[in-house]
């Protein structure tokens, strides 16, 4: 299948590595500045005191940030698990039928829960809503990133869905079960 959203999916999915960059470098500066005072009071100094206020909580709204996003682009390199135990052994003309009535389960799930995303982070804009940490985060922002990324999936969702229909209307003995892409195509 060729989506023709692709080129978001793949922005979802830089967006979650972007997370993945910013936890991975929080955490290293937070241990670096650990070290460095470790360091000076062994050689007889005073610690510097440096330190990152409130970087386990960011590293979590990071962490959602990047499992979020990454979630269109994974649905569509065909990167979720699947229990496909019995579905394989049926005629791909039943097959995409099972197929397409389970992304029709998995769309209505996802519309479901952005539009509670939607609604939950409009409710944080109209009431001032903040985190309760070390550090005062608009809690619209990661909520909006939710919101966005679970938008992302339904868009990916009913791409597959479409295609399914059309295969399982026009042609549904050419339904072949989707498969990982090739890693030398270079994606």
């Amino acid at each position: 299948m060729t989506f023709k959203f692709d080129k978001l999916y793949r922005l979802g999915a830089w967006g979650a590595a972007a997370c993945m960059v910013a936890i991975c470098t929080l955490i290293a500066l937070q241990v670096t500045f650990r070290l460095l005072d470790a360091l000076l009071v062994l050689v007889g100094l005073s610690r510097l005191g440096l330190s990152i206020t409130g970087v386990s909580e960011i590293a979590s709204y990071l962490l959602v940030g990047a499992t979020f996003l990454g979630l269109a682009y994974t649905f569509v390199h065909h990167a979720h698990i699947r229990v496909t135990l019995l579905i394989t052994r049926l005629p791909p003309s039943i097959r995409v039928w099972f197929e397409v009535f389970g992304l029709i389960v998995a769309l209505a799930i996802s519309l479901v829960l952005s539009y509670g995303l939607i609604g939950l982070a409009r409710e944080s804009i109209q009431y001032n809503d903040v985190s309760s940490g070390f550090v005062s985060i608009p809690l619209w922002i990661p909520q909006l990133v939710l919101a966005t990324s679970v938008g992302l999936l339904c868009l990916a969702l009913a791409e597959a869905l479409f295609m399914a229909v059309r295969i399982a209307i026009r042609d549904p003995a050419s339904f072949r079960e989707a498969a990982a892409p090739d890693d030398s195509e270079g994606h």
